[in-house]
């Protein structure tokens, strides 16, 4: 899977990313921009709109279905998708 394969996943389905954070630690994150599982966006809540999280290419904004709240992860520290390993097209 690459980047562009991620991105157009992400809006019709859940994925599981596995990426390594800041701190090193590795996390397994199911997360999804389906509409259907994302809530409205809101004001109080710049996150849930669309021209907020599309400000950062190298950062991925996504809805965490395990947690119910946005959270992000850098493309150059994904791993694997669904099992599949990552190409982010820079390696």
């Amino acid at each position: 899977m690459n980047k562009e394969d991620v991105k157009s996943a992400l809006k019709t389905e859940t994925l599981s990313v596995v990426f390594k954070k800041v701190s090193g630690e590795k996390r397994e994150m199911n997360c999804t921009l389906s509409e259907s599982v994302v809530p409205p966006a809101t004001k109080t809540d710049p996150m849930s709109q669309k021209k907020i999280r599309k400000l950062n290419e190298e950062v991925c904004s996504v809805w965490d279905v395990d947690n119910s709240g946005w959270r992000s992860f850098r493309w150059d520290s994904v791993i694997s998708v669904n099992g599949e390993d990552f190409a982010n097209g820079t390696k």
